[in-house]
């Protein structure tokens, strides 16, 4: 005698579903760029305003796989001189397999930079502390407001449709 309900269906045990992978195959600085124009003047302990901008894109590659990554870009300014600017591009290759449709974009603008960022600020801290400066260090950013931003920029730009 088997375990098989009325009805025909199979056990609970053999129902499970797959379950969702969300892996890194690789990290990388995909673009590094750093500018101290006025040096060596610019070295002299000027307290500069600081104007730091991020941006998160990501692409597919293949059957399950994308590109995600972060563009950092920080300019410091003393009144209308340029003290420097860094720009990083830090980027990653993910897996993500057993995923909804539905939730895969926002697991790879919220969740795929949440885990890049701390390597990406890194970079930065190292680039600006070897450009002559304090390390910058940025503050933890918020993806998941980003990626709300993004989206309700995207509904304002598109045409209302006539009723």
């Amino acid at each position: 005698m088997t375990d098989t309900p009325a009805n025909g269906s199979a056990p609970h045990e053999n129902m499970e579903l797959p379950t969702a992978q969300l892996q890194v195959l690789a990290q990388y600085v995909k673009d590094l760029s750093f500018e101290n124009p006025a040096a060596p003047m610019s070295l002299q302990g000027q307290k500069p305003a600081l104007d730091v901008g991020v941006d998160v894109q990501a692409r597919g590659l293949g059957v399950d796989q994308y590109e995600v990554s972060i563009r950092i870009r920080a300019d410091a300014k003393a009144a209308s001189q340029t003290i420097f600017v860094c720009e990083v591009v830090y980027a990653g290759v993910f897996v993500l397999k057993n995923i909804a449709q539905e939730n895969i974009q926002p697991i790879l603008l919220i969740e795929c930079p949440r885990q890049l960022f701390p390597f990406a600020r890194r970079v930065v801290a190292d680039t600006t502390r070897d450009g002559g400066f304090p390390p910058l260090m940025l503050d933890p950013i918020d993806f998941m407001t980003l990626y709300r931003a993004q989206l309700a920029q995207q509904k304002s730009q598109q045409p209302q449709a006539a009723v």
